[in-house]
């Protein structure tokens, strides 16, 4: 695999070193290095890297810039909340704390390409200088001169200076409408399942062989794979959980080789944890605590799919609650559950004469939004304002895909939505603020 390292310039040892470090990384880590050329040389002023998240960018080129011992200052845009800590961070990495108190107090573009000239006259590159910007789709909501004055910074500041983005998204969305300098495109593929199961084997435990080890790996694999490809996520998954693998094992109920039997003992726990991949709600400690509690209660909702309940804002909780009574009772029905002064109003008086089937048997119904915030008010215990938070956390609770949003964005009319958790998630979390909603159910009048 170092042959595709292979770049002059460069000592082989260091590049073997690279090699070990990146697995199945070595094709991009190579096109990378050919983009970058030697370091002496002029490299092309900006290259634009993409990939999902968790696809190794980063990683990629952090251990190339390090292990290289290439002059480089990494930025990230999550962090950089304004342009001015953007600039203060470059000059700070490249030319020292001297350079960047050079800057005023609210720096302008052309303030940094003057100090930069300055100070790049006095020190001048004797090898490529990087700037890696992290995050770079959040430079779309910055001034709109900065991204196109980054794309041809080396033609601005007369520096050997590359600009290289991360980014998650395509160029062809990251384009200014104005129009900019084109950078290199470099993609970044997901690892594919082999990829992912050579990578997680090496997180190998020493007190175990490399068969079982990999036998692991390869029923994670084939249980989370199809609705997780984050290989962070993986990796926190696979030492969650590995534990309770071993558990028959370190018994002496089972041998190494019996994969069938340690499958059964693991598939349940494997089920819960499918629940709340990518949430990160609990650490291993808390995990095994959970666990423990759970054998000595019965009754309650209880384990991860529980504890994620907690760790909902609190209003976000009644949000829930508001879409679930939306999705599964009738709209007729909203008067006598929520108005207060509605009279005396018998279930046979708006029950249809063959509506015999369960709203729940049926499924969650779509519901609009002005009628899930109607519900939402009526059900808190609190006077709430209609803020821009309520309805940011709505777009969260979608983004968590415990709502679903079912009507296109471009329409006009509102958008509609409908509840996308079971009853016994709802149920936890109405305990949890107090709120009992079977008696607001229609099914269960």
């Amino acid at each position: 695999m170092s042959a595709l390292l292979q770049q002059p310039g460069y000592e082989e040892e260091r590049l073997q070193t690279v090699s070990k470090k990146l697995p199945c990384r070595e094709v991009q880590a190579g096109m990378l290095l050919s983009l970058m050329g030697q370091p002496h040389q002029y490299s092309y002023p900006s290259i634009f890297i993409y990939g999902h998240q968790s696809s190794g960018k980063s990683h990629v080129l952090n251990v190339l810039l390090k292990e290289l011992e290439l002059p480089h200052a990494t930025v990230s845009f999550v962090e950089c909340v304004s342009v001015a800590l953007l600039f203060e961070q470059v000059l700070l990495s490249f030319f020292g704390c001297d350079a960047a108190s050079l800057l005023p107090r609210s720096p302008s573009l052309s303030d940094f390409v003057r100090i930069y000239r300055q100070q790049s006259s006095q020190s001048p590159a004797k090898q490529t200088r990087y700037i890696v910007m992290e995050k770079a789709e959040l430079l779309r909501d910055s001034d709109a001169n900065l991204l196109p004055a980054l794309l041809r910074l080396q033609e601005l500041v007369e520096d050997n200076v590359t600009v290289i983005l991360l980014s998650e998204i395509v160029w062809d969305r990251f384009r200014p409408n104005t129009g900019c300098f084109e950078p290199l495109l470099l993609h970044f593929p997901d690892y594919s399942k082999g990829e992912l199961q050579h990578i997680l084997a090496q997180d190998r435990n020493p007190s175990y062989s490399d068969e079982f080890y990999s036998a692991y790996i390869n029923i994670l694999l084939g249980v989370f794979y199809s609705v997780c490809r984050d290989l962070r996520e993986l990796r926190h998954l696979a030492a969650l959980n590995f534990s309770k693998f071993c558990e028959p094992l370190a018994e002496g109920k089972v041998k190494e080789t019996d994969t069938h039997k340690l499958w059964r003992n693991i598939e349940p726990h494997l089920k819960k944890a499918m629940q709340t991949v990518y949430l990160r709600e609990v650490s291993s400690l808390q995990w095994e605590q959970m666990q423990q509690m759970e054998e000595k209660e019965n009754g309650a909702v209880r384990g991860l799919s529980a504890h994620t309940h907690v760790e909902l804002p609190y209003y976000s909780k009644f949000l829930l609650i508001a879409a679930y009574l939306a999705s599964f009772n009738p709209a007729r029905t909203d008067k006598r559950f929520f108005v207060k002064h509605h009279g005396k109003i018998k279930k046979t008086n708006f029950l249809k004469k063959n509506e015999k089937t369960s709203n729940h048997l049926l499924g969650p119904k779509p519901f609009p939004l002005d009628r899930l915030l109607a519900i939402f008010y009526s059900v808190v215990d609190s006077r709430v304002a209609p803020t821009a938070s309520i309805f940011s956390q709505i777009s969260s609770l979608v983004t968590l895909q415990l709502l679903t949003q079912v009507s296109h964005g471009d329409q006009i009319d509102a958008p509609k939505y409908k509840c996308a958790v079971s009853m016994d998630f709802i149920c936890a979390i109405s305990r949890t603020v107090n709120f009992e909603i079977i008696k607001y159910l229609y099914d269960f009048l």
